[in-house]
């Protein structure tokens, strides 16, 4: 089966795997042994927020032209959209992983500080190869936590549920933001190959024709020649020198711009061409905001006209 499931409610994903309806219908905690297994590869698109803890995960995850296997304890984030494929072997629908996940729809968000927030958690953009590994001691917190989000909304809910609730998913999302910043912290030398090859991927964009034929690289094309995710990209290269993807490539395009302003008799108009831009105007706006003065300005230092 490779046609896409959309999924549009928890309730509608409780029914699908054969599990008991849940107690709320916007916010549910289930166990992952208790999920509905078939053998088949299968993609689905959810509406709602998934956050998984996950051990001895059956099935093989695939992104894009990769597929990954997992059999240690793992946290992954989904958001509202996301496609995911699964492929489950026959020796893995009669296999017993353990974990829970956590279904969040965005509709309980509403009227919460949480509405915005969620767009600064970059992991719900990574992929299932980025996924959070935990230690055994990080792994009892989250565990810890989904089980009082759980207890709170299976209880009789008052004035104070909510807002609890809310707290509670809070709480987990900036734990999960500290231990991946443990994770880049031990995977230091695998982070610098990451910064190694964008680099290169980048030098070789500029170098080549496609930058006048094309523009400027994307974060998304580069992170995709690098086979990673594009916030995940940004966030290993904010770990390592303070600035993201984006950054990366405006402080590239400003040193090339150095470069030709004060080496060359080109005009304004035609280096922004060469460096991928449509509009002059564009490059001399980027210019000024970074280096505080006008190309000219800058050229006039070295009396090339």
């Amino acid at each position: 089966m490779n046609e896409l499931i959309r999924i549009e409610t928890i309730t509608e994903f409780h029914r699908l795997n054969g599990i008991p309806l849940p107690d709320h219908p916007l916010i549910s905690v289930v166990n992952y042994a208790d999920l509905h297994k078939v053998e088949g590869h299968f993609h689905y698109l959810k509406s709602f927020y998934s956050i998984a803890l996950k051990k001895d995960v059956i099935g093989k995850y695939r992104y894009g032209q990769q597929s990954y296997d997992f059999d240690e304890g793992l946290m992954t984030f989904f958001a509202p959209q996301q496609v995911l494929q699964v492929q489950y072997t026959k020796d893995d629908v009669h296999r017993s992983p353990s974990g829970y996940i956590l279904l969040l729809h965005p509709d309980f968000l509403w009227n919460t500080n949480l509405t915005e927030k969620m767009k600064r958690y970059e992991f719900f953009g990574y992929e299932v190869n980025e996924a959070l590994f935990l230690s055994e001691k990080e792994e009892k917190i989250i565990l810890e936590i989904f089980r009082q989000i759980q207890q709170e909304y299976s209880g009789n809910m008052d004035d104070f549920s909510k807002n609890i609730i809310i707290s509670q998913i809070e709480l987990l999302l900036n734990y999960s933001e500290r231990f991946y910043k443990r994770q880049f912290l031990t995977r230091d030398q695998n982070n610098h190959e990451v910064l190694t090859r964008f680099e290169s991927v980048l030098d070789r964009y500029f170098k080549s024709d496609t930058l006048m034929e094309k523009g400027l690289p994307t974060v998304q094309y580069l992170s995709g020649e690098l086979h990673i995710s594009a916030d995940y990209l940004s966030s290993t290269l904010k770990h390592l020198t303070g600035q993201n993807a984006r950054q990366h490539i405006q402080h590239k395009v400003i040193e090339q711009a150095k470069e030709k302003l004060s080496n060359t008799p080109l005009s304004v108009s035609e280096i922004a061409y060469q460096l991928g831009f449509e509009y002059s105007q564009s490059f001399s706006k980027l210019f000024k905001q970074k280096t505080k003065q006008t190309p000219l300005e800058f050229r006039k230092r070295f009396d090339l006209n």
